[in-house]
């Protein structure tokens, strides 16, 4: 602190140790008394956040260091470094240093009879220093004892009205002087706010939105998907208007079955099974799975080619959407981003599924591990942190139903048993909720919403399961001997070695294992490997994990009970596994193939296997934080990188891609109804894919099952041209028979392709090497 005489710009130190400040000459008669300015140690009653900051006297505080006047000013700090004495010299020197800087300028008196005379209540308004003197005893440093004015100090500390600052009492002018005319404490913050932020304008937010969807997690997997996609089933998308994956049989019926609900669907969707293949039957378009779900895509495009791009676009997608599925099931369940993409690629490109890359039907399963993330996360439940109902919402419970339904309409050899899987958690759940009122006198939370959301879901996904099964009945009905038995599923039922052999399309195991594959019966069906990486990962997880230990007894349970079920009755002959199924529950005997239920053995591998990534990756970041330089972390994270690296390479494949037949010319123009000769189970199936330029009605078709019907054109028809043959192709409404040259060769129709037919009453006509008749 620092006193002086009245009506002088003279000031003079005040001993540091002084408690008291008294005048030093007795006030002269008339002149107020002065108030004598006791410093205490008592606190300033108001808060740090009521005090201004700009109002802190810094010499004042520098003779009393206190710890509440040390946070409110820095430049306390700079000044009690030095002791009370350097506190108050650099008060007193108006170009002295970090006091000058933070304090407010001493404002001399210009004489005792100052412009009111009197102080008000003895202190400027705010000027009394803050836990350093009493309130309304002292003026502030730098006034006139005696004569300061009324208006003489402002509430910064700055002259108001007729007060001079410093560089006044110099001979500069009031206007001069610097600060004049605006608050002192207003000019000394302003140097260290930060520069305003612009406002955004509708550009700059529409990018800032853009940016944050483009780094989202679930943006990223998409995209990752997507990309692995393409470069794993390489080179689908290299030629796609003319080749097809593995072969060209199976995948021509399904490019047909796309092209055709699409086509149907828009033109008349009433006579959607009533297809154009298999003329004149019924319910044609049951006669095996049918990739409705597809049917958007198929109203896209028209003819062979377009037809076989759409499915090849399919073929990428549907590996994409069951990385991203199972991904997601995952990461709902509680495993990590690393661990989810080990269960993701492990589900998709397991070597067991390379042998079912013909088999569009089988590969499109994404939708299954995607509905189950939906409904776990609509019901606010993980593996790892259990039931938490403030997470309910029953949106994406409704999205689950619905993409539950999609993945039944894409056929019921994936759907059924994912039908049963879901009619089989529901049932659990709710005799699990009775069991525990029961129990405790109270049931967790669940919700009016959330039962509504369940209950129509479910009756909108048994609805759809409906829907899709009449036709089915129908053709069953119609076609007895369409039903499986057991004889056929033993004929498809792998034995216990499958498990550990792959198929001949790996790339990495194909070549090593083919003495296996050729002691199995039938091996495209048989040969089960998931993975070798995937099995050490899976049996890691059984030790060291992030699931609890009964999840991973259950998971372990899961994983042999559906290895006993793909082993059909080669189990104990199915006795307790398959066949109480097949004889007992409806729909399961139409499936014929218990080797495809490994589809559920690689899920519950994957999260086992993603369990024991995830706690290696917390693991590793736990020691890379540890470590002591920082820079081996980054090389210990990459190291958690690895088994998504080994389980993507043993996925890689050697598929082949043939080149899909050339449409005959005489397809195009040709009308139906017409029977197109040679026929057989495969060439009818490239016959309904060249039918998509016109969908007119053909005889032929391909599926799992012959129509007797078809048996008896193919029979009659080793003959013709002749009579016989033409006449009973009359009957069924047969118009024209197309010949194709190209086929005829070790066929009845070498010979009979050029005879005459005019004592037949038909005509005979040339199109592009192809004979066409017409009856």
């Amino acid at each position: 602190m620092t006193t002086g005489q009245p009506g002088t710009g003279n000031a003079r130190p005040t001993p540091s140790g002084a408690t008291n400040i008294r005048p030093t000459t007795p006030p002269a008669a008339g002149t107020p008394t002065p108030t004598t300015r006791t410093v205490t140690s008592a606190p300033d009653p108001r808060t740090v956040e009521d005090r201004p900051l700009e109002t802190v006297d810094t010499a004042a505080t520098a003779d009393h260091p206190t710890k509440d006047a040390a946070q409110r000013d820095p430049a306390r700090d700079d000044a009690a470094k030095d002791g009370p004495d350097r506190a108050t010299t650099l008060a007193d020197d108006p170009k002295g240093g970090t006091a000058k800087e933070y304090a407010p300028k001493p404002v001399p008196a210009k004489d005792t009879s100052a412009e009111d005379g009197a102080t008000k209540d003895g202190a400027a308004k705010d000027g009394a220093a803050k836990d350093g003197a009493a309130k309304d005893g002292a003026a502030k440093d730098g006034a006139a004892k005696d004569g300061a004015t009324k208006d003489g100090a402002t509430k910064d500390g700055a002259a108001k009205d007729g007060a001079t600052e410093v560089k006044a009492a110099k001979g500069e002018t009031a206007d001069d002087a610097d600060g004049a005319g605006k608050p002192v404490g207003t000019e000394r913050w302003e140097a260290f706010a930060s520069a305003p932020e612009p406002a955004p304008t509708r550009r700059s937010r529409a990018a800032r939105a853009v940016g944050r969807f483009l780094v989202h997690e679930w943006t990223l997997a998409t995209l990752g998907a997507l990309a692995l996609a393409v470069l794993m089933t390489w080179p689908t998308l290299r030629y796609p208007l003319y080749t097809l994956p593995q072969d060209y049989w199976d995948p021509s019926l399904q490019a047909w079955q796309m092209a055709w609900s699409g086509h149907i669907l828009l033109a008349d969707p009433a006579h959607l099974w009533q297809s154009n293949t298999f003329f004149p039957e019924l319910w044609s378009f049951a006669f095996s799975d049918t990739l409705l779900g597809y049917a958007p895509a198929g109203m896209l495009g028209s003819g062979p080619e377009d037809a076989v791009l759409r499915y090849n676009i399919m073929f990428v997608l549907a590996h994409a959407l069951a990385t991203l599925g199972a991904y997601a099931l995952a990461r709902q369940l509680g495993a990590g981003r690393i661990g989810a993409a080990v269960a993701g690629v492990g589900y998709t490109y397991a070597p067991w599924l390379l042998a079912q890359a013909g088999h569009l039907h089988v590969l499109s399963n994404g939708g299954i591990p995607l509905a189950l993330a939906m409904l776990a996360r609509g019901h606010g439940w993980s593996l790892r942190h259990g039931y938490r109902p403030e997470r309910r919402h029953d949106g994406w419970v409704y999205s689950g139903w619905l993409v539950a339904a999609w993945q039944l309409s894409l056929g019921f050899g994936i759907g059924l048993p994912f039908a049963y899987f879901l009619a089989g958690a529901v049932l659990v759940a709710a005799v699990l909720f009775v069991v525990r009122r029961l129990r405790t006198g109270q049931a967790p939370p669940f919700g009016r919403r959330l039962l509504v959301a369940d209950l129509v879901g479910g009756a909108l996904f048994a609805g759809v399961g409906l829907l899709m099964a009449i036709p089915f009945f129908k053709v069953t009905e119609l076609h007895p001997y369409a039903e499986r038995t057991i004889g056929d599923i033993s004929l498809f039922s792998p034995p216990a070695t499958g498990f550990v052999t792959a198929p001949a399309e790996s790339r990495i195991w194909g070549g090593l294992h083919e003495g296996a594959r050729a002691a199995l019966p039938w091996h495209p069906e048989m040969t089960l490997l998931p993975g070798f990486v995937l099995y050490a990962l899976a049996a890691g997880g059984l030790f060291f994990s992030v699931w609890r230990l009964r999840h991973r007894l259950l998971l372990l349970a899961g994983v042999l009970v559906t290895m006993a079920f793909a082993m059909g009755t080669r189990f104990f002959d199915g006795s307790f596994t398959y066949v109480p199924l097949f004889e007992h529950a409806p729909g399961w005997s139409a499936l014929r193939t218990p080797g495809r239920l490994m589809l559920w053995t690689t899920l519950l591998l994957g999260l086992l296997a993603a369990g024991a990534v995830t706690a290696l990756t917390d693991r590793v970041r736990e020691l890379a934080a540890q470590r002591i330089p920082s820079w081996p972390g980054p090389w210990l994270r990459l190291a958690t990188l690895l088994p998504l690296l080994l389980v993507t390479v043993e996925g890689l494949n050697i598929t082949p891609h043939p080149v899909v037949p050339t449409q005959p010319a005489a397809l195009r123009t040709v009308e139906g109804p017409m029977l197109v000769l040679p026929s057989n189970q495969s060439l009818d199936q490239h016959v309904m894919l060249w039918s998509t330029s016109r969908f007119q009605d053909v005889v032929n078709g391909g599926s799992g099952f012959t129509p007797h019907q078809l048996d008896d054109v193919r029979r009659v028809t080793q003959s013709f041209p002749d009579q016989t043959s033409v006449d009973y192709l009359r009957t069924l409404g047969v118009r024209n028979v197309v010949l194709l040259r190209g086929q005829v060769a070790g066929t009845p129709w070498e010979f009979t392709i050029d005879a005459p037919v005019e004592s037949l009453g038909i005509a005979r006509q040339e199109i592009d090497g192809a004979v066409v008749y017409r009856l």
